[in-house]
């Protein structure tokens, strides 16, 4: 007595979700990983919007007018759950956990490609960077809010399959994840032609997505910004300062450090770094013109944050978020004979000299055993 019940696209659905959703959701917390996250994210959006339309055109048990989704219903399975009635499709609890996980898992993409887009001024919502950028804390906790509750409903929708595997072994609900099939006595679905062709074509979709975005120079993952030619920009800037020390964007410190850094050149950390008048001022406007003030760039954004009252700091250093950011760095690293100081930024980020600092540029030297 066995029923076909999960179609074959509603399988490979189940694993490219549950991968995809896995591999997002623990590469988000790695800058280095940044590109990664985002493009298995675009792809369960891709996944979700298929099972959504998957569950009006699809076949009996995937379709959402077969999930158990009365309260009535809910109540009957909860109270008797160590005897329950046999579900061929979802049972009633299963039923609200999987329409709540796509409405959240929905919710978690919009939000975290808003978040890429504001916050980072990247991928189809970049546009959004510049009116938007000083909201980045709030999309960002909003996005890790969803993905944490989505995370709790992956751990519902686990517990309730083996809690299910334990009190009815001959169902084998677990099985029929790979399978297909369940012990129950009930119609078999089929799959009609349009069916095969949607789900070919969605869930070939949500793989090309992932692959694009991943190996292509692609707009799901591309910057609004541009490499910035400071040397084209302000030829002093470069001439005098590239000539001592790595070329720190002016975007990252605020007008008041710049200004201060810029009047006291006598004693420039400890060295006399005097330069004629007209040189001098030609720099230190260039500087306060393109200051973190007038940046939309998330490493902007935090250091004047944590600059706040502190109007001494002229060193990035110094500032609370550079040392947040480099806390998990080993120490010794920095004095190391390749890299000898903490200032010594494009050690590690090869493109802060173009004023990009991006995250998955960072190369941090391996500790040497």
């Amino acid at each position: 007595m066995k029923a076909y019940i999960w179609s074959l696209p509603t399988r490979i659905f189940h694993m490219m979700f549950a991968a995809f959703i896995l591999t997002a959701y623990f590469s988000g917390d790695e800058d280095k990983l940044s590109t990664l996250h985002v493009s298995f994210g675009y792809a369960v959006g891709v996944l979700v919007i298929y099972r959504i339309l998957w569950g009006f055109v699809g076949p009996a048990y995937s379709r959402f007018s077969d999930f158990s989704l009365h309260i009535k219903e809910l109540k009957e399975f909860v109270f008797n759950v160590f005897n329950h009635k046999k579900y061929a499709g979802h049972n009633p609890a299963a039923s609200f956990v999987m329409i709540t996980m796509f409405g959240v898992v929905l919710l978690t993409v919009i939000t975290g490609i808003l978040t890429y887009g504001i916050q980072e001024g990247r991928g189809i919502l970049s546009f959004l960077n510049t009116p938007y950028f000083k909201e980045m804390k709030l999309f960002k906790e909003v996005h890790e809010f969803f993905s944490t509750f989505l995370m709790i409903l992956v751990a519902l929708h686990v517990s309730g399959v083996i809690f299910d595997r334990v009190m009815d072994k001959e169902t084998d609900t677990l099985g029929s994840i790979v399978n297909g099939h369940k012990n129950i006595e009930a119609p078999s679905v089929t799959l009609n032609l349009f069916q095969k062709l949607f789900s070919l074509l969605m869930l070939g979709a949500a793989a090309g997505v992932l692959f694009y975005s991943l190996f292509f120079d692609s707009v799901l993952t591309k910057s609004k910004d541009l490499p910035i030619s400071y040397k084209q920009e302000n030829s002093a800037f470069v001439a005098e300062c590239a000539s001592c020390h790595t070329l720190y964007p002016p975007h990252l410190l605020p007008r008041a450090s710049w200004s201060k850094m810029m009047d006291g050149l006598d004693n420039h950390f400890g060295d006399d770094a005097s330069l004629d008048e007209p040189t001098r001022v030609s720099i230190k406007e260039y500087l306060m013109k393109n200051s973190a003030e007038s940046s939309t760039k998330e490493s902007a954004f935090y250091i004047l944050e944590s600059i706040k009252g502190d109007q001494d700091i002229i060193a990035i250093t110094q500032t609370s978020y550079w040392k947040k950011r480099h806390a998990a760095i080993d120490k010794s690293i920095f004095s190391r004979n390749e890299i000898k100081s903490k200032a010594n930024c494009k050690a590690c980020h090869s493109d802060i000299e173009k004023g990009m600092i991006e995250d998955m540029n960072i190369k941090i030297p391996k500790i040497k055993a």
